[in-house]
């Protein structure tokens, strides 16, 4: 290599003087050093610069760039002509520093071969960055930061980085009320790789700032009170201040003030302002806010003109609007009234639903007159649009005509919104798709027509029950089920499409099996939504088989209670004379479905015909029949109502429902049981109502009622021992008392089955008054309001809190009924509904009016459910 000196030491200074103000630029920013290049004084001679001919370019020194790109940068050509010295190589040295990727910069002249030079472009690359410290805070807090900031590794490190990094980790703090938080950088270069670095930031997140007061100055009509409540997320600091603390956060804050404006204009005040605010900082570290306000006068309706409306007339218009001279001035709810409800009802859907997709209206205010004003709705009202085609986006794996049948928007129909929003309902009802993600899309085409878009998204609706284990009580506990709700029997023979089974024809198919303390259970039930495949008629068909060791079961539970302080009310209440007994029973049922379009499409009517053999010996669990066989032969009808928005959380709407089930009347016929043998006889009548609403922000409120009685044909006889209601717990834990007749109601707070009335004279029965309470009564009512809050509304996950209030009771005769003797309870639970175990429950419940001679007063504080709601 040839290295340029200067003969004479004043030129050496010139040349040095000359580059000075770049070097220190080069400094400032914290680049490291640049240098001109150097030859022999031979070669050259800077009182006289000579051009040459670029005749090569070499990088040295980097290990990550591109040197191509580098030698682009720098401006520098081979072939090309340059003067040395001269503002090129300066030029090139300036463009190569500006990348901010480079600490240090060299050109230097490797040989001059005649009129030929070659360049050398020694280089120093800045570090990348390898890894991040944070000290000062939790681990917890590490990962959460570490998230943010993690894609700034492997990048070269500059000044600006940094500077990002700490803003993002100030932010994080800042968006918890932590104002004074405080982040310094350490870089700190590997001694082992010098081409990569790590940064430590130290954090002191400092004190969590609290907001002291909140002056609001300027309002006159409207309450100080009413205008901070709007604030919600913005709040002075108050003892009793738990759920919404009073952190300051800026996010928040801004968002306050755009709704302090918007509850003015809602309520008239349609020139309210925020002219000035302020936020301080307090001596204690808190802060303290300012709005001065102008509120401005109220403004009220005064004539409201329509203006291009051929096809509708005004006074229905005016109808639909709701609006009457004199009410307040109100922007906002004149949008949702005209285009904004989303259940429809607005002047929008009116236009929209018979097909006027193009249909437009603009609100303008035409005259302000003293505290009036006077609005001319302009509307466009355009032609009828025709449905031309249905695109199906995101079903892969529900086949196309499983999704379409469910669609009440058809090709060659006139669009409708409200068609569109009840398809929305239909496929979200089919628990095939996130609720979330269903997105239908009108695309207007060119000649007029309408495709209509819908975008799914898949999540699994299978669920599995596999579970195993020993209990003292009950032995060896084992169950194994498992529900394909989206199956396909056209499929069957097709071993590709076992995935483990074939999907996609919105067939369900389920198998139980079931085992524990001498207790067998087997069912397989298979239904066909769409019988034929052009109507939505359903097809039904359950087989079920159970199996129950009464002595088996007793002995364990005399076993279990042997040393507890109720030893004597348990060795009574099995007692040896069961020990030989058993409860058998199989069944199958055949069910037909229809879906009605009268009152309304949400309606539903089914039947179902079905039939169960019961074998009993030694059996309390049925009153007054305790061995022989029974025969239940029985037809049963549906009626119901379903308009919830979402199966696993529901915002709003309803479920309705009145069934009844009859069995033949034999005694009319003069069939007489004999024998052991009965043939049971009767009608069983059951009402059940949830109705769903939103209350404060994302608070829903349930309300619920249940009911439910057993009816004779003849007066004579008693009533069915079958079919009768217990109340208490989760409806769960009898797990095989829907195999021996009995009809399970949850009551949180109770243990299962104890919740009954007893008649006068089962109530002087002390001995026999639990097996009365467990053997059920023949009408019941129940009450229940909840309190829900979402945590996580992920399809693969969907977790809700709720608080609850619920009472009800059962009765053994009419003549004792009363629906307002009932035992209450109240409590806190969660729900988490996993699209792989259906819904998983856990209640803690108090109850209010405990029942004597039970133990621990049949309290039961805790209950379980496992895939079901409780009814």
């Amino acid at each position: 290599m040839i290295n340029f000196q200067m003969t004479y030491f004043f030129r050496l200074f010139f040349v040095l003087l000359l580059l000075s103000g770049l070097t220190a630029n080069a400094q400032r920013i914290g680049v490291g050093r640049q240098s001109t290049p150097t030859a022999p004084t031979s070669l050259v001679d800077y009182n006289n610069p000579k051009e040459y001919i670029i005749g090569g370019i070499t990088v040295v020194g980097v290990q990550y760039l591109d040197k191509n790109t580098l030698i682009s940068v720098a401006g520098l050509n081979v072939n090309e002509k340059i003067t040395i010295p001269g503002e090129r190589i300066t030029t090139a040295i300036r463009r190569l520093m500006d990348q901010g990727i480079l600490e240090d910069v060299s050109i230097n002249i490797t040989s001059i071969e005649d009129n030929k030079v070659f360049l050398e472009l020694d280089l120093r690359e800045r570090p990348r960055l390898n890894k991040i410290v944070l000290n000062g805070i939790r681990n917890g807090q590490k990962e959460t930061i570490e998230e943010k900031i993690k894609t700034y590794k492997g990048k070269v490190i500059t000044e600006a980085m940094v500077k990002n990094m700490q803003n993002i980790i100030k932010k994080h703090y800042l968006d918890k009320g932590f104002l004074h938080t405080k982040v310094q950088a350490q870089q700190i270069n590997d001694t082992i790789r010098t081409s990569t670095a790590q940064i430590v930031f130290n954090i002191d997140r400092g004190k969590k700032a609290r907001i002291d007061k909140i002056e609001i100055e300027g309002l006159n009509e409207v309450p100080k009170w009413r205008a901070l409540s709007k604030m919600k997320g913005t709040k002075e600091k108050a003892p009793l201040r738990i759920f919404n603390p009073s952190k300051f956060r800026e996010k928040k804050y801004k968002e306050d003030k755009e709704k302090l404006i918007a509850f003015l204009n809602k309520n008239g005040y349609r020139n309210a302002n925020i002219d000035k605010d302020s936020v301080y900082i307090n001596p204690n570290g808190n802060v303290g806010i300012k709005l001065e306000v102008t509120e401005g006068q109220r403004f009220y309706y005064r004539n409201i003109t329509w203006v291009g409306n051929y096809v509708r007339n005004t006074d229905t218009l005016n109808l639909i609007l709701g609006i009457e001279k004199g009410d307040v001035y109100n922007p906002e709810d004149l949008q949702k009234r005209l285009n904004g409800k989303p259940t429809g009802g607005d002047v929008s859907s009116y236009y929209q639903d018979d097909g006027y997709l193009y249909f437009n209206v603009e609100p303008v205010e035409v005259a302000v007159v003293g505290d009036s004003i006077d609005i001319e709705l302009r509307i466009r009202e355009g032609k009828q649009a025709t449905i031309s085609k249905i695109i199906l986006n995101g079903n892969t794996k529900t086949s196309d005509h499983v999704v379409l049948r469910e669609i009440l928007t058809k090709p060659g129909q006139k669009f409708s919104r409200s068609d569109l929003v009840e398809s929305v309902q239909s496929l979200t009802r089919l628990g095939y798709f996130d609720p979330q993600k269903i997105d239908p899309k009108p695309v207007p085409q060119a000649d007029g027509t309408v495709n209509i878009e819908y975008t799914v998204e898949e999540k699994s609706s299978d669920n599995i029950e596999l579970s195993g284990g020993y209990s003292a009580m009950q032995g060896i506990i084992g169950t194994f089920g498992v529900v394909f709700n989206n199956f396909s029997i056209r499929k069957i023979f097709d071993f590709k499409e076992y995935k483990p089974l074939p999907k996609g024809d919105g067939q369900k198919f389920s198998i139980r099996l079931q085992a524990n303390g001498g207790f067998q259970n087997y069912s397989l039930s298979f239904s066909e939504p769409w019988l034929g495949g052009k109507k939505p008629n359903s097809l039904t068909v359950s087989l079920w088989h159970s199996v129950q060791d009464l002595g088996k079961m007793y002995d364990r539970y005399r076993r279990y209670y042997a040393n507890s302080a109720y030893a004597d009310y348990y060795n009574t209440l099995y007692s040896s004379a069961y020990y030989n007994g058993y409860f058998k029973n199989t069944g199958l049922s055949v069910g037909f479905g229809k879906r009605l379009n009268w009152p309304d499409r949400n309606f539903n009517f089914s039947s179902s015909l079905s039939y169960q053999f019961y074998d009993v010996k030694d059996s309390w669990y049925l009153r007054g029949f305790s061995n022989g066989v029974a025969h239940d032969l029985s037809l049963g009808f549906n009626l119901s109502r379903y308009s919830l928005d979402n199966p696993q959380f529901t915002r709003t709407g309803s479920n309705v429902s009145l069934s009844g089930t009859f069995n033949p009347p034999y005694s009319g016929l003069g069939i007489e049981p004999k024998n052991n043998r009965m043939f049971i006889e009767g009608h069983k009548w059951m009402f059940d109502l949830d109705w769903y609403t939103p209350v404060v922000g994302k608070f829903i409120f349930h309300a619920k009622a249940n009911m439910g009685f057993l009816g004779r044909y003849n007066s004579k006889n008693d009533y069915s021992p079958f079919g009768r209601f217990v109340l208490g717990g989760a409806g769960m834990g009898m797990q095989n008392s829907n195999s021996i007749g009995i009809e399970l109601i949850g009551l949180r707070g109770y243990e299962e089955g104890i919740v009954y009335e007893p008649t006068y004279n089962e109530a002087a029965d002390v001995l026999n008054q639990s097996a009365y309470t467990r053997q059920g009564g023949i009408i019941y009512n129940k009450y229940a309001v909840e309190l829900r809050y979402p945590v996580s509304l992920n399809a693969q996950a969907t977790i809700y809190l709720l608080t609850f209030a619920e009472a009800g009771n059962s009765w053994g005769s009419y003549k004792d009924f009363n629906p307002f003797k009932i035992r209450r309870s109240a409590g806190v639970g969660a729900r988490v509904f996993m699209a792989a175990f259906g819904l998983l429950g856990i209640d803690y419940g108090y109850a209010f009016d405990p029942i004597p001679g039970l133990p621990n007063q049949g309290k039961k504080a805790f209950t379980f459910s496992i895939g079901q709601q409780i009814r």
